[in-house]
């Protein structure tokens, strides 16, 4: 995978095509300074060495996050590296406040594992090259009509984001139709309905597994860290019910937007054979990747963590060949990199404090609970359009868990799936990008759908998630 889940993706593939546009982002020295200045005000309030330290960082790295600075992924490292000598050493505060293995553990962690076992069954999907016999597949289930045939499409590319990267299934199925919108015509309404229903489904479809987004591994791992275990099957009983209903209501708001019942479609030239490549890799991949999810969705069964269950596709791909040492250096380290990092980040200001603070502050605010939670969910998706929702997730996740109650349980689920809604703009996320890099679609038409799931997704995951909750917690 040439590009990963970030927003520094996004902009990179962007920029190739908005030659001249200038980004505007402080520099690091700037962020610094800023830094500095507001934890110089927020120290007046009297609280510990310990929390000042992580108060710096934290607004430190959203800086970093927001202008991107610095990659994505390195601000992840810094975090770690910040957490080590502020807190693991005396150079800057007088007492050693916690182990360094606190920190340097997210490295370990289960999230950790469960998204490199997700990486090594995208790459193995890319490699024995599948995205022609989806295409195939879906036409043959859902016929020429166009309006069913992009509904089979996108439902073909979420199915496909719940175990891949969201970015790799978007890639996939982006050159399984580009020969058709093609065909079409770059001012056809078809192909602008293609070219924004396939990357809307791979970024919503992903709500629907825990390695679906990072965001979903992000609150996942929180929680366990609160001794609450989410199966990969109880995700599910929510993530999937979202990402449908989300991924139904973009579709007929496309089909009535961009009137497509009057289109007619010959895809004569587009059934040539399908390329085999190598059958044993194939049927590799294939197994691998029933055997794992089979495991992932029996954990209640059979008791096996789904980290541990990760080590299938590592284990098998690479005994079958299929992934050789130059695959592997593909695969988007950098991700499990920013994710560690904002783990880190989330475990020091728990520890130190931090985020009972700032709840408590909320908690005087004269608003109720319930509407803290939505205040969260549309934050997420404001903040997820214009940086990484990785690190959107990263920053309001360890605030949502320290909510009182059930809030506590249910607001980081929230926030991770309203993280999955952001849409607005190409370079909202990667899976946008890669379909305006087709050069047949204009930016302003991501916007209307974009503004659509501002709106829905957030109500869509709380409702939800709180209906979860009440059942099941």
């Amino acid at each position: 995978m040439a590009y990963n889940d970030s927003r520094r993706a996004s902009i990179r593939l962007y920029r190739k095509l908005k030659s001249g546009w200038i980004w505007a982002s402080s520099t690091f020295t700037g962020n610094l300074i800023l830094a500095f200045f507001i934890t110089s005000l927020f120290r007046n309030l009297g609280y510990p060495d310990d929390v000042n330290y992580v108060f710096f960082l934290s607004i430190l790295a959203v800086g970093l996050w927001v202008t991107e600075a610095i990659p994505p992924f390195a601000v992840g490292i810094f975090i770690i590296a910040g957490l080590l000598f502020g807190l693991g050493t005396d150079f800057v505060l007088e007492t050693q406040k916690a182990p360094v293995e606190m920190y340097l553990g997210t490295w370990t962690s289960n999230v950790i594992w469960l998204l490199l076992g997700g990486f090594f069954l995208a790459e193995g999907l890319s490699i024995v090259s599948l995205d022609r016999a989806l295409f195939r597949f879906t036409l043959n289930k859902f016929g020429t009509d166009p309006s069913r045939l992009l509904l089979g499409l996108m439902l073909t590319t979420a199915v496909g984001s719940m175990v891949m990267s969201n970015t790799a299934t978007t890639a996939m199925m982006i050159s399984s139709i580009l020969p058709l919108a093609r065909l079409m015509g770059k001012n056809s309404e078809y192909t602008k309905a293609l070219l924004i229903g396939i990357p809307a489904a791979a970024t919503l479809g992903g709500m629907g597994t825990i390695i679906g987004s990072t965001p979903n591994a992000i609150a996942v791992g929180a929680l366990q860290e609160k001794g609450i275990n989410i199966t990969f099957i109880e995700w599910m009983l929510f993530g999937v019910p979202v990402a449908m209903i989300s991924i139904y209501i973009f579709w007929k708001f496309l089909t009535k937007k961009l009137q497509l019942g009057g289109i007619v479609l010959d895809l004569s030239e587009l059934m040539g054979k399908t390329n085999t490549k190598n059958r044993f890799e194939k049927y590799a991949v294939i197994f691998t990747l029933s055997l794992t999810v089979f495991m992932w969705l029996t954990e209640p069964i059979h008791g096996i963590p789904i980290a541990a269950t990760s080590a299938i596709p590592i284990v098998l791909l690479t005994l079958f060949q299929v992934i050789k040492a130059e695959d592997v250096r593909r695969l988007p380290w950098d991700t499990l990199m920013l994710v560690a990092g904002g783990l880190a980040l989330g475990i020091a200001m728990v520890d130190v404090g931090l985020t009972d603070i700032i709840m408590e502050k909320i908690s005087q605010l004269p608003i109720p609970m319930i509407g803290v939670a939505i205040v969260f969910s549309i934050i997420a998706v404001l903040i997820s359009n214009i940086m990484s929702n990785t690190a959107a997730a990263s920053i309001l996740v360890p605030l949502g868990l320290s909510l009182p109650g059930i809030w506590g349980f249910a607001v980081p689920l929230i926030v991770a799936l309203s993280c999955s809604c952001a849409l607005l703009l190409p370079v909202s996320t990667p899976s946008n990008a890669i379909s305006f890099s087709t050069g047949m679609i204009e930016q302003k038409s991501f916007r209307p759908g974009g503004l659509l799931m501002i709106v829905i997704g957030p109500v869509l995951a709380f409702i939800t998630v709180m209906t979860y909750t009440f059942i099941f917690y």
